[in-house]
């Protein structure tokens, strides 16, 4: 591997801005935030908006789009009659 050609790599502290959640990981990214960890040592801190902790897909909230819905939505849309539609009496 070539010298100085590479960032540091160090382990950092994330934090969920929206639900406080941190963990430790390995990071390139530097701040001049610092948070003492569970272990004694302070790291870096870095603040993000969004981690497992928060998204959707990873806490079961994610909203699920029916296919059939997308069809139905953009026949009404453009106009296109229902084939299988009872005829209104």
């Amino acid at each position: 591997m070539k010298q100085g050609i590479h960032p540091d790599y160090h382990p950092v502290v994330f934090m969920d801005t929206s639900t406080g959640y941190k963990f430790l990981s390995g990071s390139t990214k530097s701040s001049s935030e610092t948070v003492e960890w569970e272990d004694g040592n302070t790291y870096p801190l870095i603040r993000v908006e969004i981690s497992s902790d928060s998204h959707p897909f990873y806490t079961g909230r994610q909203k699920f789009t029916q296919a059939d819905g997308r069809v139905d939505k953009f026949n009404k849309k453009f106009g296109f009659a229902d084939k299988n539609a009872k005829p209104e009496e």
